[in-house]
């Protein structure tokens, strides 16, 4: 080493050796993540489901060219990701990067953003500078990506579920979610089987195009899916993995609540969707004046109130919430129309951190109810909570739709985090345990080949959530039934959806890749106004200061090698 540090050629094998570690470092890909959220480093489950693929899955994102930072940043972001993939899946991991529709003719691109769009993949409108000193313009680009799987194909949108009049934050969403929408749809395009969903009807649950996102475009899409007429099964079948109870209106009966209960004993999951009041905006609208929220009684109080929650008969006002067209007054013979926030419809968000909805936009409820939890051996968690900002209409509940008429009624609204959506978690115990004869217990036994469990054998899930029309659409004259969350006046999708999805994905999947959405990706932005009063200081600092440590060295090195090697 001294001889090749004495000879004339040291630079030479100086550079081959940076070569070398430029070439290794291109070959092996690594790195360790110094972040105090972990935001580098891949789940175990992830982990597990690349590392156990079978055959070659194909990505293509569509998230490239000329964008701004913050997509950039995102498209970057998916690259280093995808490259730690393919080092755990090898050649069963392909990727690539390339502009929707990229030299195909007119026709053939036209024929490619109509397959992204049966795919659900939407174009987004971004501004650019196409030349430095010019203009911005729009420009439509897919902030999502495609993966295939033998003859199978789906589509990730990177920015669902977010509002992006959030902006940065959006962005820093969308890539905190980053590793979980890359490797659900790996999961999805892969499953040779998916879990089973049911439909129950029997007790006047919503049943018409107002739930047609839900079940056409949510469940049988992402599920197996079936409806389950209770009435006509003398005990709930086990295929079912989840079960959906959505707005029920005609009371429910001892054997009809005894099913259900089985159902949970035997480890079944359960998404409770009640409006305990009868509060409908058609009611509003037809009437033009004020009424009275009634209970639909029912009689599900007993059963919940024993699995650990209880849904209150009032209704949550809250001052985040979403508009509706108001009359405001009039011009000549016209009504002038106007959207107004309506504390009746929350916009509900999470404060639990808990992956169901971590990092979501708000969620739309229209009339929810409160709900409280019951102190019992059961774990809840709140996923959903009204704001800072907000009240409860007791009962007698009355709507009316100037429910804000001073300032003393603002200062009504101090009530923080009321909960709607609860998860509950742990071993359940049986409603009907000591209150079922002797012949009821035989014919569970006996005739339908279901003993009575007293207790849940293990830890099972349900989620109660106090707002049937979470998952309801509206249906317009026009256009029909629209996305669930979507409000026709204002435009806004809201994540409604994307909740519900998560919800039902928490209760059926066992490999805990929903846990990856519990990652936190902290923001740390510059402060703009001190980086502009220190930017020459940190001009210095990045570019004059590693110069100058360079020559530095370079003068003692050679100093020293003189010093060293000089002819006495």
């Amino acid at each position: 080493m001294n001889k090749i540090l004495a000879s004339k050629g040291w630079w030479l094998f100086l550079l081959i050796v940076l070569l070398g570690i430029n070439y290794l470092a291109s070959v092996v890909h690594t790195r360790i993540d110094l972040t105090q959220e972990k935001r580098y480093t891949l789940s175990p489950a992830t982990k597990k489901m690349v590392k156990g693929l079978h055959d070659k899955v194909s990505i293509t994102v569509l998230l490239t060219g000329d964008m701004p930072a913050g997509f950039k940043k995102l498209s970057n972001s998916a690259k280093e990701m995808l490259q730690e993939f393919k080092e755990l899946g090898g050649s069963n991991i392909q990727f690539k990067f390339e502009k929707a529709g990229e030299g195909l003719s007119d026709a053939d691109k036209q024929k490619f953003q109509a397959h992204l769009d049966t795919l659900g993949l939407k174009p987004t409108n971004i501004q650019v500078k196409a030349k430095a000193g010019e203009a911005q313009e729009e420009r439509l680009v897919y902030p999502g990506a495609l993966v295939k799987y033998k003859d199978r194909e789906v589509a990730i949108d990177l920015l669902q579920g977010q509002d992006m009049r959030g902006g940065v934050q959006s962005l820093n969403n969308a890539e905190a979610l980053l590793e979980y929408k890359l490797i659900r749809s790996i999961q999805k395009v892969t499953a040779d089987t998916v879990p089973a969903v049911g439909y129950l009807l029997g007790n006047g649950e919503l049943f018409n195009e107002n739930v047609k996102d839900l079940i056409d475009g949510t469940l049988r899409e992402e599920y197996r899916f079936g409806f389950l007429p209770i009435d006509s099964v003398p005990v709930i079948p086990n295929v079912f993995d989840a079960l959906v109870i959505v707005k029920p209106t005609v009371p429910f009966t001892n054997n009809q609540k005894l099913k259900i209960d089985q159902y949970i004993m035997n480890g079944g999951k359960v998404i409770w969707l009640i409006d305990r009041l009868y509060a409908e905006m058609d009611s509003l609208m037809r009437s033009h004046s004020d009424f009275v929220a009634y209970d639909r009684n029912l009689n599900l109080d007993d059963q919940l109130f024993k699995y650990g929650v209880r849904i209150n008969g009032d209704l949550v006002q809250d001052l985040q919430c979403d508009k509706i067209p108001l009359v405001v007054g009039s011009y000549g013979n016209q009504p002038q129309m106007q959207l107004v926030a309506w504390p009746y419809f929350p916009t509900l968000s999470s404060y639990s951190g808990h992956p169901i909805a971590k990092n979501l936009d708000n969620v739309l409820s229209i009339f929810p109810n409160s709900i409280d939890t019951i102190k019992n051996n059961i774990k809840k968690t709140v996923l959903l909570a009204s704001s800072e900002s907000s009240r409860i209409v007791t009962t007698p509940a009355i709507v009316t739709l100037n429910s804000i008429k001073t300032e003393d009624d603002l200062k009504t609204f101090n009530q923080s985090f009321i909960p709607i959506a609860v998860l509950l978690e742990g071993r359940f115990s049986s409603l009907y345990t000591n209150r079922l004869s002797t012949g009821e217990l035989d014919t569970l036994a006996g005739l339908y080949k279901q003993p009575f469990r007293a207790a849940t054998e293990k830890e099972s899930k349900m989620i109660v959530i106090s707002d049937a029309d979470i998952v309801a659409n509206v249906v317009t004259q026009n256009e029909g039934p629209l996305p669930m969350g979507y409000n026709q006046f204002t435009h806004n999708q809201y994540a409604n959806k994307d909740f519900f999805l998560n919800c039902v994905q928490y209760l059926t999947d066992s490999s805990n890749i929903l846990e990856t959405r519990g990652k936190d990706f902290a923001l740390r932005l510059l402060d703009t106004k001190k980086t502009e009063e220190d930017r020459t200081q940190w001009q210095l600092m990045n570019i004059a200061l590693p110069v100058g440590v360079v020559l530095l060295f370079g003068f003692v090195f050679q100093a020293i090698r003189k010093r060293k090697y000089q002819v006495k």
